[in-house]
């Protein structure tokens, strides 16, 4: 399987409200339940209403569309980076998975996966 490292530093954030959020950006993931407004997006994107915020994110995302049958993928890989201290912020599309690193954690996090037999590019 292989996984691509996405070249952008990523926040998430909690929001007032969506106004300020770039839709058209290449990477927005929105969330809201009845609690709160979620934000993922490039760091330099993040809206001026932002109510909370954690910055210094790495993503990799699953190459591919992945089909609604498989099972585990995303158990697999937060298992590895779990066994390495690595935690994760992961957010699923229609197409596929991305997982979310800690900067610090980006070297390591390649490596284990590597090493687990995931060709990362």
């Amino acid at each position: 399987m292989e996984i691509k490292v996405l070249n952008y530093d990523f926040s998430i954030c909690k929001v007032k409200d969506y106004i300020g959020v770039d839709l058209t950006a290449d990477y927005c993931f929105i969330g809201k339940t009845d609690e709160e407004n979620s934000l993922v997006c490039i760091t330099q994107n993040v809206p001026p209403n932002t109510v909370a915020r954690d910055d210094g994110w790495k993503a990799f995302r699953i190459q591919g569309v992945l089909d609604f049958s498989l099972i585990g993928i995303l158990a697999k890989i937060s298992a590895i980076l779990a066994q390495n201290n690595i935690g994760i912020f992961a957010v699923s599309t229609y197409n596929t998975d991305y997982i979310l690193v800690k900067a610090e954690h980006l070297s390591t996090a390649i490596t284990a996966l590597k090493s687990a037999g995931y060709n990362i590019v």
